[in-house]
């Protein structure tokens, strides 16, 4: 009897998640397109995950880049307040379009467009200005830069049409959303650049930053390299030093 009290409840139950995106049922490609909503949960977590192990300054401004542009899409879809696409279909009034479950009623611009296309734009930025040639193989550095911008922007445009193919924008809505969050990260990248990269070794410098061991990276051409060649010596080094201990 004390079980069944226990399970006796008024009112209904919800779920806890992240993103809720629904596909007609039996449809791969609309299971594989939702699917690929995901992915800027997936960029935002990388982005924590590098921020804590990390601790660049350059990797938080870009993140900070990307909430700001989250905060832009509210505020634009609070002022256009434009409803979600719906094609005709009978559906009760809480139900926009095919979808029982939304966050938000209105859709322009779309969130997912915006989000993938400031942070394609601002990558692509980052690659092709931001980072310097190290070596003498500009060929072979230059082909993998647009290869990962050939990947970026195919991203971007799978989930750009995720959103059309699912029924939860319109055309109108996710270019609109991409053509923001372009311009947003052309700014955002500017920003950082001209007035917040001169500002990062004095960040830097801060006993708050040394305590968390923030550091700027921003003097490094190719941080990458920077870090397997000051590692292969060290370790070298320890390994030589350990050789003399045992001898």
């Amino acid at each position: 009897m004390a079980g069944v009290d226990e399970c006796t409840v008024t009112a209904p139950w919800l779920a806890v998640s992240l993103t809720h995106v629904e596909y007609p049922t039996g449809d791969f490609t609309g299971q594989l397109l939702a699917y690929s909503s995901l992915l800027p949960v997936f960029i935002l977590v990388g982005f924590v995950t590098l921020i804590v192990f990390k601790r660049e300054l350059h990797t938080i401004s870009f993140f900070g880049g990307l909430v700001l542009n989250e905060g832009v899409n509210w505020l634009l879809k609070n002022i256009f307040q434009e409803a979600r696409p719906c094609r005709g279909m009978e559906q009760p009034p809480i139900m926009l379009g095919a979808h029982a479950t939304l966050t938000t009623e209105y859709g322009m611009p779309s969130s997912h467009s915006q989000f993938i296309w400031f942070f394609f734009m601002y990558s692509f930025l980052f690659l092709y200005f931001r980072m310097h040639q190290t070596n003498n193989a500009r060929c072979l550095e230059l082909l993998w830069r647009h290869v990962l911008s050939t990947c970026l922007l195919s991203m971007s445009a799978f989930v750009s049409y995720s959103r059309v193919y699912l029924l939860y924008h319109s055309w109108s809505q996710v270019i609109h959303g991409g053509v923001a969050g372009s311009i947003m990260a052309v700014a955002w990248f500017i920003f950082t650049q001209e007035l917040l990269t001169p500002l990062f070794p004095k960040i830097a410098a801060w006993p708050i930053s040394e305590f968390f061991l923030i550091r700027d990276t921003s003097l490094i051409p190719n941080i990458q390299w920077f870090e397997y060649t000051v590692t292969r010596a060290e370790a070298r080094n320890r390994q030589r030093k350990l050789g003399t201990k045992l001898q």
